[in-house]
């Protein structure tokens, strides 16, 4: 189930498509079905874990599934290039648009530039960093599972 998009949000995916961030594709459902049960098992996965940043990245994987998911759903996928993750962060701020899930997406490119500090720069996370990315992602898939967006 999806919610139809506003005019203001066709109007911001269109410019996403115009500035080259996004691609227009055919919807995919069974596509989307797969990447919300990735994302289900991911955050299925998260208290099993002991290290706030195993956490934090796997928090990241299961909001970035949800991404892919709403971008198959809706009938796009990310240009190839750099950018592509905070292009689909861009999307889900686009897609999302009530409360929790707004706020929730809107945190998501903090979320990916601090994966990236994990991985480029050996920044660690706290626990509270890695509850909030894990309360993000359950957040997103929530609001996916249930048709927003």
């Amino acid at each position: 189930m999806t919610r139809s998009l506003s005019a203001t949000q066709q109007q911001a995916l269109k410019a996403m498509v115009a500035k080259g961030r996004l691609v227009p594709v055919p919807r995919d459902d069974e596509r989307a079905t797969l990447f919300l049960e990735r994302a289900t098992d991911t955050i299925a996965d998260l208290p099993h874990l002991r290290l706030p940043q195993n956490q934090y990245n796997l928090a990241y994987d299961a909001a970035h599934a949800v991404g892919e998911a709403m971008l198959a759903r809706h009938g796009y996928r990310t240009a190839n290039g750099p950018g592509q993750h905070a292009a689909l962060a861009e999307f889900l701020r686009v897609i999302f648009y009530s409360p929790p899930a707004d706020e929730a997406a809107k945190h998501v490119e903090r979320m990916r530039r601090t994966r990236n500090q994990l991985h480029y720069e050996a920044r660690s996370v706290g626990v509270a960093e890695a509850e909030k990315a894990v309360a993000v992602a359950t957040t997103l898939l929530r609001a996916a599972q249930g048709g927003e967006g």
